[in-house]
């Protein structure tokens, strides 16, 4: 049974006034599938209404049964009252999580530079170590299924690097990913399968040749795929 399994007839921020519309896709253990459109393609709905942030939504989005997931935001968001630590200490607590999860999370925050601030307030940190921080707060439950929003907005190459790393080795453990990226070259990469959104539609979804097929992009490219004069940075 597949992850998370979308089957969006319609849906939006108000009844009966549509946002997106057919969009249609599954996501697969151990599967990473790429989100990409220009801004204001309808992405960030479709992610809202798989979290379930939609008072509108015609059709139906499973989640299989007794799966967990998290959820990394394009603009990280923090208890303005809690330290970096205390974040993970919270969601442990909520979670049921136990010693070895939070041993977990600071060989994360190691890894990205930040177990010397553990004890330090988020909303001090500069743009690149909130993202960095948010993203351990993501992985060190091992969820089921993870849904990123422009996962790399504001990380060094190193970081972006780190993060590709990070993401591989919970493919490995069986988690599927969801990514919206407009980092169209890395998501050609590593992206098992894509979903091409334009104009609150699905334009295209399947494997790189399949989408690329679709979208008549003879040149092999991604970019191919978003109409001329769509914005999507490089």
């Amino acid at each position: 049974m597949a992850l998370l399994d979308v089957q969006i007839k319609s849906a939006g921020y108000e009844s009966e006034k549509t946002t997106v519309s057919n969009v249609n896709f599954a996501i697969e253990p151990s599967e990473l599938v790429g989100m990409i459109g220009p801004n204001g393609a309808g992405k960030s709905t479709t992610i809202k209404a798989i979290l379930g942030q939609l008072t509108y939504v015609k059709g139906k989005i499973k989640r299989k049964e007794k799966s967990s997931y998290s959820y990394i935001p394009e603009r990280p968001i923090y208890y303005q009252e809690l330290t970096l630590w205390e974040h993970f200490e919270f969601v442990a607590a909520v979670e049921q999580l136990g010693e070895e999860s939070l041993r977990y999370a600071k060989e994360i925050l190691q890894k990205f530079r930040l177990l010397d601030h553990i004890h330090e307030f988020p909303g001090n940190f500069s743009k690149g170590m909130q993202q960095k921080g948010m993203t351990a707060l993501a992985l060190f439950t091992s969820p089921d299924l993870l849904i990123i929003d422009e996962p790399f907005m504001g990380l060094d190459p190193g970081s972006t690097k780190l993060l590709l790393h990070l993401l591989e080795e919970e493919r490995a453990n069986g988690t599927g990913i969801l990514m919206c990226t407009h980092i169209l070259d890395t998501a050609q990469r590593v992206c098992d399968s894509f979903v091409i959104i334009e104009k609150g539609t699905m334009k295209a979804a399947g494997t790189l040749s399949e989408v690329l097929e679709t979208c008549g992009a003879e040149d092999g490219s991604l970019y191919s795929c978003i109409s001329d004069g769509d914005d999507v940075s490089d």
